[in-house]
């Protein structure tokens, strides 16, 4: 094993002369890739307005089926589509002989994929399929093939050639299935109008799941807030800003409702134009009316915001417009990892 170690040290250093040349063949391949998504696109039309139908349409679940690198790509379809609002589960053809075909119901829509279109372990549960009446969405790289005759809408994922020097390892191919079973998800959710909650039901666990599910008032910061009043000279707002330690003052009433924000690339901008800043007060710097947000609305809108508006932070509010304490977008709170 340690001969291994050595061996695979030795060619990985023995292509350091050819690094530009290797780039090139990665550059080659991700460019031969992008084309063949463009022709896909390019070539959608009635059949993939029925596919879609078909899913919107299904009272059941939507069975994905291939195998070898087409039932690796079918699984990520499937999970795409159930945590999209279309119930989906993925029947391997395998186990499918060994009883999982009563798994399928007369209710449910199939997408079966298969790059030839032969597949014998696909083709083999045709008959069934038929028998139950299941409308049957095909994935193939052969439109005429026996799966293509098949199915009632046939999505053609064929390419010129797959990026591997050889044209033999499914690179494209297998790109151009993953593409268009993202493409049907998608399309679904538009029509459904799926929207972030719905999302949220299906996903609560992880960070994701967290900022979908979590409030403002659950990753807002509320201690040591950089507080200033309008009056506070610029010199002692700098240092309030430096015990912040978030790179912006907000300048509140009495009842500490914002009033106005400087964060720190206003403050260089405004010692650029004047020297002498620092003798001002803060209300001859500060941005009136700074963005807000309420303690109640939840992260993920917030986090739009701020990715819209390109700014780093809020100032989060309660009902009655009183500074509550802080949002900033780089908080390990409130990204996803």
């Amino acid at each position: 094993m340690g001969n291994d170690i050595v061996q695979r040290a030795e060619i990985g250093q023995s292509i350091r002369p050819q690094g530009a040349a290797v780039l090139a063949y990665a550059r080659e391949s991700l460019e031969s890739q992008g084309r063949a998504l463009d022709m896909l696109s390019g070539r959608l039309g009635e059949d993939f307005v029925r596919a879609l139908e078909l899913l919107i349409g299904c009272a059941g679940r939507v069975v994905v089926s291939g195998i070898g690198k087409s039932g690796l790509i079918g699984r990520k379809i499937s999970a795409t589509l159930a945590c999209s609002g279309t119930p989906s589960f993925f029947l391997h053809p395998a186990e499918a002989s060994h009883g999982d075909l009563g798994m399928v119901t007369s209710k449910d829509v199939l997408i079966l994929i298969s790059n030839s279109g032969e597949t014998e372990e696909v083709i083999r549960f045709l008959p069934h399929f038929q028998g139950l009446g299941l409308p049957i969405i095909a994935i193939v790289g052969r439109p005429d093939s026996t799966l293509g005759r098949a199915a009632q809408a046939v999505l053609d994922i064929s390419v010129e050639r797959e990026t591997c020097p050889h044209n033999l390892v499914p690179t494209t191919s297998a790109l151009a299935t993953l593409a268009m079973g993202d493409a049907l998800a998608v399309a679904a959710m538009r029509v459904r109008n799926f929207s972030p909650d719905d999302f949220a039901r299906f996903h609560p666990g992880g960070a994701l799941g967290k900022r979908l599910n979590s409030l403002v008032r659950d990753a807002m910061r509320t201690r040591d807030l950089p507080l200033v009043r309008p009056d506070t000279s610029m010199q002692e707002a700098l240092l309030a800003m430096t015990r912040g330690r978030c790179g912006l003052v907000v300048a509140t009433d009495a009842a500490r409702a914002p009033l106005g924000i400087i964060t720190d690339g206003d403050l260089r901008r405004a010692l650029q134009r004047d020297p002498k800043l620092l003798t001002e007060k803060v209300a001859d710097v500060m941005t009136a009316s700074p963005v807000t947000i309420r303690e109640d609305a939840s992260l993920y809108d917030a986090e739009q915001r701020m990715h819209r508006l390109r700014i780093k932070a809020l100032v989060v509010v309660d009902a009655e417009q009183h500074m509550v304490g802080l949002l900033e977008i780089f908080d390990d709170r409130a990204v996803d990892d």
